[in-house]
């Protein structure tokens, strides 16, 4: 196959899934209410191959000369790196800054397979290389929607998962066959999967060798008997474009992904009890994944300037002082984010297998700075909007014929800025900060990707002190 069409991605769904939304069987995930506007959203990278305007962004040719989605290009060097970068902020500005996530992840998850099965490869003299590639083959040829599960229930925190009380709180290898291998176990925080093609499953942590059954890579159709998908119901879609102009249109699925004595295929096993590389694997996946993160939180940020500096205007602010001043750090805010993660790309490192690594420091710094600043951010646009973000009438109010003339003398902005135009930016705003998405994008500020105290413990562990001690200590006459 070559590059699929939004229609052949959507068929490719209709395949006997086992899914559960709200504690019912969802027959088909094209056509439920709720999970059919998940899939309307993920077409959008399918759409943008075949839009003039985007294809040569988002469509490369491989070694055969066969077109290929661009984030399958395994990347070589800092303009790679950059050009996927783009790409991931373009198609998530297309979701009106929601990322579309269909093949991002899953891609990153394939480059960290390539660098970590290299290395087992070689010191363990396995064959798992030659696995990861024919099925990176396979995801690239067929333009295939991969999800990725990671993140273990982890029952007992404290507690390894061979000393849990439940030995499934992380999934595990319960059989090994000559054709291959039986895992059972659950994985949740399991984005996109209800909408993807593949799953490919991840380590989520370093291990010991007491551990060694729960150090397990794979890949496998979402439709694989014993896999079983329990949807979260946060955020619903909302109806009309007025009053939610975000998540009317747009949607992501999480799940508690279930795999209950699920036998993946010998060619389908890219790690099998080498618990000594668990963790250079989960790392090198977030390596790749934060990097993601930083390139998709970019239309969101830059989303919470305009919105207020228009709000701003409309509200005839825009020469106040601390107007300004709150308008100026949200643009230092978006602006800081931008170019650390254009210098992870330009400080890539080489890997194995040649594949560029984004620089692991800057990409944590990026995502810490993120993470920690996006709830102020959000309140300064809160504060310019107002609380008529939650209080204001809708639609309805301005279509109907008795209290439209109302809201209209009553609703208008600054001289010239209509009920209508005040209303809809209003909306949006709430949309963006003030409902369920809102809600959404905050947790994920602090969760996603990695939580804040990972990302502290990243760039203290890829930090080097070397040239900060030698100076301290010529200044202080400790040495040279």
């Amino acid at each position: 196959m070559a590059l699929r069409t939004p229609q052949q991605y959507r068929a490719s769904l209709q395949d006997g899934r086992v899914i559960y939304y709200k504690g019912e069987r969802v027959q088909d995930v094209t056509t439920h209410p709720v999970l059919r506007v998940a899939v309307e959203h993920a077409s959008i990278d399918y759409q943008m191959a075949e839009d003039p305007r985007y294809r040569d962004l988002a469509v490369v040719t491989d070694a055969s000369g066969e077109p290929i989605s661009r984030y399958y290009q395994l990347p070589r060097s800092s303009e790679d790196l950059l050009q996927r970068s783009r790409l991931i902020e373009t198609a998530t500005r297309l979701g009106r800054t929601l990322v579309v996530l269909i093949k991002e992840i899953g891609s990153d998850a394939l480059f960290a397979l390539h660098i970590v099965a290299r290395q087992m490869d070689d010191k363990l003299h396995t064959d798992y290389l030659e696995r990861v590639k024919a099925f990176y083959r396979y995801c690239a040829s067929n333009d295939l929607a991969v999800a990725v599960a990671q993140t273990d229930v982890k029952g007992d925190r404290s507690l390894p998962p061979s000393a849990q009380p439940h030995p499934d709180y992380y999934l595990r290898v319960v059989d090994e066959r000559p054709d291959g291998i039986v895992v059972r176990g659950a994985k949740i925080h399991t984005s996109v999967l209800t909408n993807a093609n593949e799953v490919i499953v991840l380590p989520t942590r370093a291990l010991g060798e007491a551990d060694k059954a729960y150090a397990v890579a794979f890949a496998i159709p979402v439709n694989t008997p014993g896999l079983t998908l329990i949807c979260s119901p946060y955020g619903p879609p909302r109806e009309g474009t007025f009053d939610h102009p975000i998540t009317s249109r747009h949607k992501m699925t999480e799940t508690l992904t279930v795999f209950e004595d699920v036998f993946v295929p010998r060619e389908r096993v890219f790690m099998c009890k080498e618990w000594q590389y668990a963790g250079a694997l989960a790392r090198t996946f977030v390596e790749f994944h934060r990097f993601t993160a930083i390139s998709y939180k970019l239309p969101l940020t830059d989303a919470l300037v305009g919105a207020a500096q228009l709000i701003a205007d409309y509200h005839g602010l825009t020469r106040a002082g601390h107007v300004r001043e709150k308008i100026t750090r949200l643009i230092a805010y978006t602006e800081t984010l931008r170019a650390l993660t254009r210098q992870a790309a330009l400080q890539c490192r080489l890997a194995e297998e040649q594949i560029a690594v984004p620089n692991p420091l800057l990409v944590n710094i990026a995502k810490l700075h993120f993470a920690e600043n996006y709830h102020r951010m959000v309140a300064y646009l809160q504060d310019l909007s107002g609380g008529i973000l939650v209080t204001a009438p809708g639609e309805a109010a301005l279509r109907h014929p008795a209290t439209r003339p109302l809201v209209e003398k009553y609703l208008g902005g600054r001289a010239g800025v209509s009920a209508e135009e005040r209303l809809r930016l209003l909306s949006l705003i709430t949309d963006l900060t003030a409902s369920d998405f809102g809600g959404y994008q905050e947790v994920l500020a602090i969760h996603a990707e990695g939580s804040i105290e990972a990302e502290k413990l990243t760039i203290h562990r890829e930090y080097d002190f070397r040239d900060s001690l030698a100076l301290v200590r010529y200044m202080a006459g400790l040495g040279e």
